[in-house]
């Protein structure tokens, strides 16, 4: 009988530091097992989280047997502090990504009590472990040279106070550090003009990149209660956006699967429109907008450069703005847990998601929200984008989930259309705009008119996934967080029972029920998607079940990994699923969070809120 795959260090178990281009994944043993390099849409440099024996790793870490390990951030930064603790003594490493434009990984080894001895294991294993790159002992570390996919030469070079060896397609080294004192590895893209790194360079980024990130922190506006884990989120989420394109990356990781030993495993290291706008929209209830304005642009730039076709805008790109996103798969690389295939890029690039017209346009509600009326430039593509919706809406898509099966008129599509000519009709009248005003009232009624006639299911009480069905779907309850429907509406509180009947499992929630009428053309089941979690919060909020939902939300605290982190799903036992860090998870906490603080604390000041009465209910919802 074979035996079972090696499963690697669980989804959950990970830190994750980044610098605005790329991010890595850090367990609690000091091993970096997941890194694109140089970009977080680029091939693999370290990917032992997908293939233990051969996807390549860079860990340092104190060597000791029998020490405890405990994993922090200092508070309100993206710096990871990794603990080794025993009897004998504690040493403490330091991972971050400087700001600087560097491109480098800079990790630090402390011993904090007593002798310490610590180990270094560099095992880079470049284009999706695809190389054994060459590796040539350095003065002060060590070169690592290989050859692109596209026929270019790549280089990084390892700086550190770690005596070194090369052996076996690896870099190791150890040291012994009395208390006090400190070793450094600094791994860095080859750049002219960029000096190597040294002992003072590793504490001047220390402080440079505590300072941003308390500076990013400090502009923000957060909740009275729960703090701590929004600020997580919101440093999260920052993480996965480009400083350098405006771009928003869903999730950090590729090929990590929703089901172990399963074929749900997608590549998310590229920009949903979805996604980002859902993130902009969170961010601006802290008060961020810089990264809204930025991302605006990205896809303007998009839009600009398309033919028309679907009005310029596709559900995805690549975080350069690239549209062609090829699926392929990596035969070479074993899966997590033995999950098959492995894939990198996005089949779904080119699907029809109607939806996306609506979480574009609420960005640029915020957007212009927060900061005037649009150029007239953009506010003629963007009225070119409207009028085209206005004869398309109807059209059958993938939905919202990108469904592998066939086209359907999705609830979630025809929901999100509402939300696009309605945000456009706002920002016409409010900023004064010129507009086809008659045509987007006359087609934003209608669309409203066929989701009450076309989506309501009075067998079951409840909008239903798609026209005609009789099946359900989470994303139902975006419809009061969108203001689509008011949630003291008789026919809302009847689907918020039926999702509770049939989708919700105390504080989880399936994103829907595979079956005959509704098959997402995928075998298996999936599990929880925490992001639909956190809907079903805000939703029983905004409904008035404050302290059902205030129950939900802490329950769901629990799920959140050692560091505050989650995937994108939960299986039944609590195990995190999918991949990593989840940007859709992160944001919806924090808009469930801001709707609950003010619930609680009764404030009215959100224009949503106008009217909230709670309702007091401590034996349950219904």
């Amino acid at each position: 009988m074979p035996s079972s795959p090696r499963i690697p260090n669980p989804i959950g178990q990970h830190g994750v530091i980044g610098d605005l281009n790329t991010l890595a994944l850090v367990t609690p043993d000091g091993r970096i097992d997941f890194l694109c390099h140089p970009n977080i849409d680029s091939p693999t440099l370290f990917a032992s989280l997908l293939d233990p024996e051969r996807g390549g790793e860079f860990r340092l870490w104190a060597t000791a047997e029998g020490m405890g390990r405990r994993q922090i951030y200092l508070p309100d930064t993206n710096i990871l502090l990794t603990r080794f603790l025993g009897e004998d003594g504690i040493g403490e490493v330091s991972d971050f990504m400087p700001l600087d434009g560097s491109g480098r990984i800079v990790r630090r080894a402390k011993a904090i009590m007593g002798p310490v001895a610590f180990a270094l294991r560099l095992e880079p294993r470049p284009e999706y472990a695809a190389v054994v790159p060459d590796l040539t002992p350095t003065p002060d570390g060590a070169r690592i040279e290989w050859t692109r996919g596209d026929g270019g030469r790549e280089t990084i070079l390892l700086h550190t106070s770690v005596p070194l060896r090369v052996e076996g397609g690896a870099v190791t080294g150890e040291v012994t550090l009395a208390e006090g004192e400190t070793a450094f590895a600094v791994l860095c893209p080859a750049r002219e003009g960029w000096s190597a790194a040294d002992d003072a360079y590793v504490r001047a980024s220390f402080r440079d990149t505590r300072a941003y990130w308390h500076d990013w922190v400090s502009r923000g506006r957060y909740p009275t209660f729960w703090r701590e884990l929004v600020v997580r989120s919101a440093l999260t989420l920052k993480l996965l956006t480009s400083a350098r394109h405006g771009s928003i990356a869903a999730a950090a990781t590729f090929g990590l699967p929703e089901v172990v030993g399963g074929e749900r495993n997608w590549d998310y290291r590229f920009c949903w429109v979805r996604d980002s706008a859902f993130t902009l929209y969170a961010l601006s209830r802290l008060n961020y907008f810089d990264e809204a304005e930025a991302f605006i642009h990205f896809l303007m730039e998009r839009v600009a450069e398309s033919d028309g076709e679907r009005s310029g805008l596709q559900i995805m790109y690549g975080m350069d703005g690239r549209g062609e996103l090829a699926e392929t798969e990596l035969p070479n690389l074993a899966g997590y847990g033995g999950s098959k295939p492995v894939r990198v890029g996005n089949g779904a690039f080119d699907q029809r998601q109607m939806d996306i017209y609506g979480e574009f346009m609420d960005a640029v509600y915020i957007a212009t929200r927060a900061r005037g009326k649009p150029s007239y430039s953009v506010w003629a593509k963007l009225t070119g984008l409207i009028d085209w919706l206005c004869g398309n809406w109807h059209l059958p898509d993938r939905g919202i989930w990108e469904s592998r099966g066939e086209d359907k008129e999705y609830l979630s599509s025809r929901l999100m259309c509402w939300v696009a000519i309605d945000r456009a009709i706002r920002i016409a009248v409010r900023e004064s705009m010129p507009a086809d005003l008659a045509l987007w009232h006359e087609q934003r009624d209608r669309i409203q008119r066929t989701i009450v006639e076309e989506f309501w299911n009075p067998e079951i009480g409840a909008f239903t996934q798609f026209k005609g069905g009789d099946t359900l779907d989470a994303v139902v309850l975006l419809m009061p967080l969108v203001r689509f429907i008011n949630p003291r509406d008789p026919m809302w509180i009847s689907t918020l029972k039926a999702v509770r009947e049939t989708l919700v499992h105390d504080c989880l929630v399936r994103r829907y029920i595979n079956g005959p009428s509704n098959h997402d053309g995928l075998e298996g089941e999936e599990g929880f998607f925490t992001i639909c979690s956190f809907w079903y919060v805000e939703a029983l909020a905004r409904t008035g079940f404050v302290a059902e939902a205030r129950l939900l939300f802490e329950k769901l605290h629990a799920y959140a990994n050692h560091l505050g982190l989650y995937a994108e799903e939960l299986s039944t036992d609590g195990q995190h699923l999918g991949n990593f860090p989840q940007g859709l998870t992160h944001l919806s906490l924090i808009s469930a969070a801001i709707w609950l603080d003010r619930a609680l604390r009764g404030d009215g000041s959100d224009p949503h809120h106008a009217g909230f009465q709670m309702i007091e209910d401590p034996d349950g919802i219904f």
